[in-house]
């Protein structure tokens, strides 16, 4: 017998029917013997509905009420799928966040989990009780609700799952699995059987929107293995134990397989990208510190960053990125500082993309990166800023060219899946 934590996104929850398809998905587990305990979603566009309610009532809301406000969400769609288990003949009761207990800091909408007391969960799922737990919240040690921000459940079902020393996390979402590409725009995507927690890390923050990204550095730490499923099944489907998902592991387990073999993972593409240039900043030492200081004290995060060689006049430009969401912010809060850095124009670019190619492979290969700048140059796409990691290769283009890039890189690393 296996201990298992599933985890439902907000689609697999959106309405009584889908519900009840879960439901089955989950007795299912259970009946093959397994003790399970499920953490849900609020259903899809419900958390929306509830923020918006927020900001008509107060647009400077206080985080604490936020979090009460946004918590029922899951504790809804919790109780519902509790109930629809009741309905189907099993032992089921809904746990909320305080109940578990799940413990995390104090920083209201944002908060992150420091411990969760599993002892009563486990002795529930013992008994061959089906334990289902609202995603996304926690308690504060004052006894407040709090939130883990916007994904926050993946974060939940991870933690649960290392809390309770789960065999694995099943995380069922709308896609069957990680591929090594967006599907929508390359129809020869493969599915991936196994992807390293690295891969997966580098994937996730770079455009892949199959996994939160703190679930996955979680899991990494905690050595949960994760398993990306599609809870959209027919019910003759076999079980999760058989179905071909992919499995989130650790580098140990991917030695000895196939996939040790192949180079690149996966190909990402990030829209939500926006590039700012300062223009002729005096090249002195602290220039450089006067721009982004300010930028970090206001959680504005920069990616790639070019600095171009000084000119005579001793002046240089600086080009970085920033999230599109971020980027009036980071625009406004330059020009309030325009006197102090010194630079003479402020430019700025929402419609680009970052393409980014993520492989455990590149470590021991080299002329990843100049395959990439070559097949791109040989469709004439220009590239506007670079930025790499172990195994990780970016470049920022003009988004126009996105899904042209992407098809051209699948197709010179290998990826596309025979015909």
């Amino acid at each position: 017998m296996a201990r298992i934590v599933m985890k439902f996104g907000g689609t697999s929850m959106a309405g009584t029917e889908r519900i009840r398809r879960v439901a089955g998905i989950v007795k299912r587990q259970q009946e093959a013997g397994h003790a399970v305990a499920v953490v849900v979603s609020a259903m899809a566009g419900e958390t929306d509905r509830l923020v918006n309610f927020c900001r008509e009532a107060n647009a400077l809301y206080d985080p604490a009420e936020y979090d009460v406000v946004v918590a029922s969400g899951e504790q809804v769609t919790s109780g519902l799928l509790a109930l629809t288990l009741q309905a189907m003949g099993c032992k089921a009761r809904s746990w909320l966040g305080w109940q578990v207990p799940i413990r995390t800091d104090d920083a209201h909408a944002k908060a992150r989990i420091e411990d969760i007391d599993a002892d009563a969960l486990l002795a529930s799922m013992a008994s061959g009780e089906i334990a289902v737990i609202p995603g996304f919240q926690g308690v504060s040690p004052e006894g407040r609700v709090t939130t883990l921000g916007r994904g926050g459940s993946d974060t939940s079902a991870v933690a649960v799952a290392a809390a309770v020393k789960a065999d694995r996390c099943d995380i069922y979402t709308d896609v069957d699995g990680v591929y090594t590409t967006d599907p929508r725009i390359v129809a020869k995507a493969r599915k991936l059987p196994l992807v390293t927690y690295e891969e997966m890390l580098e994937l996730a923050s770079v455009g892949s929107k199959v996994l939160q990204t703190r679930s996955v550095s979680l899991a990494m730490k905690e050595g949960v293995r994760v398993q990306v499923l599609s809870s959209f099944i027919d019910e003759s489907a076999p079980p999760a134990d058989d179905l071909p998902g992919t499995m989130i592991v650790s580098d140990d387990e991917l030695e000895g397989s196939d996939m040790e073999r192949q180079l690149i993972t996966g190909i990402a593409a990030d829209k939500n990208e926006a590039k700012v240039t300062l223009t002729r900043v005096p090249d002195r030492p602290g220039a450089v510190a006067s721009i982004f200081a300010p930028l970090a004290e206001a959680n504005i995060n920069v990616d790639m960053i070019i600095q171009n060689v000084a000119k005579e006049k001793g002046e240089t430009d600086v080009t970085f990125t920033v999230p599109q969401a971020d980027l009036a912010r980071a625009l406004a809060m330059l020009e309030e500082r325009k006197e102090a850095i010194g630079f003479f124009r402020l430019i700025s670019d929402d419609h680009v993309t970052k393409i980014s190619v993520v492989g455990v492979g590149m470590r021991s290969h080299a002329g990843v990166a100049s395959t990439m700048f070559k097949t791109l140059a040989d469709r004439g796409i220009n590239i506007q800023a670079i930025s790499t990691s172990e195994i990780k290769v970016s470049v920022l283009i003009n988004a126009d060219e996105t899904e042209l890039a992407v098809r051209v890189l699948h197709t010179a690393y290998g990826l596309d899946a025979a015909a």
